[in-house]
């Protein structure tokens, strides 16, 4: 009985949900990545280069009879949006840490006890 207590320790450790969560996320934004790049981004801005080379997707762009450059095209485009749209939010959260920051080494004035204390010294001199 001790491994699996020891199993139920180690899975509901914060890290290890932490990380499942991140894990799902992930995949489902992938998902949402690659609808915006297959759906949105390659008709409107690619759409002329692609009716050119009588395609109607960045993945059927062949080399050779059959390296699929295109595929790798439409891959880096899905790791650039997911790379600046992770930075947007990495820098908006160490914008938010950074209000904190500041808030938490702001310098308190005097407490009442110190004014007091203070007051009571003029008092007596």
């Amino acid at each position: 009985m001790g491994m699996i207590s020891e199993f139920k320790a180690f899975a509901m450790k914060g890290n290890v949900v932490d990380l499942a969560i991140g894990v799902i996320i992930g995949g489902a934004f992938g998902k949402i990545v690659s609808s915006l790049i297959g759906d949105v981004i390659t008709p409107l801005l690619l759409k002329p280069a692609l009716s050119a080379a009588n395609l109607s997707k960045i993945e059927e762009l062949t080399v050779l009879g059959g390296v699929k450059y295109g595929m790798f095209i439409s891959a880096v485009i899905n790791f650039v949006i997911i790379a600046f749209v992770l930075f947007l939010i990495i820098k908006g959260i160490n914008a938010s840490k950074k209000k904190e920051e500041v808030a938490a080494t702001t310098p308190a004035g005097p407490t009442q006890e110190e004014l007091l204390t203070q007051i009571r010294d003029l008092l007596k001199k």
